[in-house]
């Protein structure tokens, strides 16, 4: 593997610091998930540099709030909203048809973690792949062109270090013939957010996309809601502004201008483990997270199911 790519930044630094001064002006960036949690802090991260930014929400009403806030914080007018549910095609068809012009950033935040329940969303597949991955992916490949017009647009897709708990199992993604455990779930729809952006950087790096992932860390947000709250000792979580950080920097650093089909952590790339670490804190990344052969298997199938 090539020497891992490092910054100035790390485990404490928050969204703002890593892009500070770095105007983002004529810049246009498109953030899911940003009614809540680091969504929020991510929108208000670029819009305050200067970036338009438009919150991609479930429930636009709440998006509106977000907005209003972000507005008068950030003094920047142009914060919008549109509805958007990932777990929905439907959806996400209605966005990336409405959307014009070039777009600049996009960042894959939304996700759901570890309902209790087997429950089927796009396609048959199971809930968590269906909403983490294939929702992000049919959003991705539907504003491609737009993307490309962007002149070295960014992907940046949000996984989790929960992808070690799970490579994505080909045989049976959607738990038909083993039993259904919803950490596992979580951890292969994350081992697919990575591969995401693998397979994004080998297929459109030459339209000048470049396309990284990454674990914000430990953070107390909405996600936890179905596993009683985060569990993490205080030691190692992290602020909601430090949590943001990994992804401002890869959707608007300078610093990482064509670096892309990496997994980064405490705003530096993660090195290769070839297991879950015993020790909290300690970072890394999974193999076949990062697997060429298994990004592109994960893209056909997923192709198949929203085409």
């Amino acid at each position: 593997m090539s020497q891992l790519f490092t910054t100035p930044f790390g485990r404490d630094s928050t969204g703002s610091e890593v892009i500070e001064g770095v105007d983002l002006s004529g810049r246009r960036a498109i953030v899911t998930g940003a009614n809540s949690g680091i969504g929020v802090e991510t929108a208000r991260a670029l819009a305050a540099n200067g970036a338009e930014v438009t919150l991609a929400v479930r429930r636009p009403e709440a998006g509106e709030q977000v907005a209003a806030v972000l507005r008068k914080a950030t003094g920047n007018e142009a914060i919008h909203v549109a509805r958007l549910d990932v777990a929905d095609l439907e959806s996400v068809r209605a966005l990336t048809a409405a959307w014009q012009g070039p777009l600049h950033i996009l960042i894959n935040n939304a996700g759901i973690m570890m309902p209790p329940e087997l429950v089927r969303g796009i396609g048959g597949h199971e809930q968590q792949f269906a909403t983490n991955y294939l929702g992000h992916f049919a959003l991705a490949l539907g504003l491609h062109r737009a993307l490309a017009d962007g002149d070295g647009a960014r992907l940046v897709s949000v996984s989790s270090s929960g992808h070690l708990f799970s490579p994505v199992v080909f045989d049976d993604i959607d738990f038909r013939f083993r039993p259904y455990d919803a950490l596992v779930a979580y951890g292969q729809s994350k081992t697919a957010a990575v591969l995401l952006a693998v397979e994004a950087q080998r297929r459109w790096s030459g339209d000048g996309i470049t396309a990284n992932s990454l674990h914000p860390g430990a953070i107390a947000t909405n996600l936890q809601r179905h596993t009683g709250g985060l569990r993490t000792p205080e030691p190692y979580r992290k602020t909601i502004e430090q949590g943001a950080a990994t992804t401002v920097f890869l959707a608007a650093s300078p610093l990482v201008e064509g670096v892309g089909g990496r997994y980064f952590e405490d705003v530096n790339e993660a090195p290769l483990v070839h297991a879950r670490p015993t020790r909290l804190g300690v970072p890394g990344v999974a193999p076949y997270a990062l697997d060429p052969e298994n990004a592109e298997r994960l893209w056909e199938l997923a192709s198949d199911v929203v085409r």
